[in-house]
């Protein structure tokens, strides 16, 4: 998942309100060890490479 720290949304303009991670997005490869390339979509005008502070694992809800 994508951290939205540091990305601005047109969709809400109170950062208060906006998700902490967007999506889950698949992990291309390994640049260094600090940063990896996702695989984006064209509609977000991102660069495909990150620092991985802003990658967080996926992790699947909790059945109760």
């Amino acid at each position: 998942m994508l951290s939205t720290k540091n990305l601005v949304s047109k969709k809400r303009p109170v950062k208060k309100l906006t998700e902490k991670y967007m999506r889950s997005y698949v992990v291309e490869g390994v640049i260094s060890k600090n940063a990896v390339k996702l695989k984006l979509p064209a509609s977000i005008r991102i660069h495909p490479v990150v620092n991985v502070s802003r990658v967080v694992r996926y992790r699947k809800p909790v059945k109760e």
